[in-house]
């Protein structure tokens, strides 16, 4: 299957600018052209898919052009071991970034019990008190977030 610049961006989310990009730094391997336009295989797309990949895991486009021109050498020793040994720098990094996402989400977590907890000791220390004034009605219903409907008793 031959797929055109504008078929593989809508698939891939990348522009076609962007796509004509990777092919010039050597990202992507030159794309077969017939009759001047860009003719995308299944393994060009399968290999986008890959890089797409790695920069969503946060990896650089020069660490990806290093990768792919690695890749282009071939199953060699030396290719085979540069590329394991960039994954396994890569895949270290991702690990300590999630270490610390999950810190900053335990964090979030945390100040998430502490709103509710302050919530319910909020409401429950109205529910005792009575109503002085409706603009103690007004306040009562913008800390709880309610709307009072026009037309409607306070």
């Amino acid at each position: 299957m031959m797929l055109s610049i504008r078929e593989v961006a809508a698939l891939t989310g990348l522009t076609p600018h962007t796509l004509r990009y990777y092919e010039s730094i050597g990202l992507i391997d030159p794309i077969l052209r017939r009759s001047g336009q860009r003719q995308y295989r299944d393994a060009d797309l399968r290999w986008l898919e890959f890089l797409l990949r790695l920069k969503a895991t946060g990896m650089g486009i020069v660490d990806m052009q290093r990768y792919a021109m690695w890749r282009r050498e071939g199953a060699t020793a030396e290719s085979l071991a540069n590329r394991q040994a960039l994954m396994e720098t890569h895949a270290d990094a991702v690990e300590a970034e999630i270490a610390q996402l999950q810190q900053h989400l335990a964090l979030l977590r945390d100040k998430i019990a502490y709103y509710r907890e302050q919530s319910a000791a909020l409401e429950a220390s109205c529910s005792l008190q009575p109503a002085v004034s409706g603009a103690h009605d007004v306040e009562h219903e913008q800390q709880h977030n309610l709307s009072i409907r026009p037309g409607s008793a306070a």
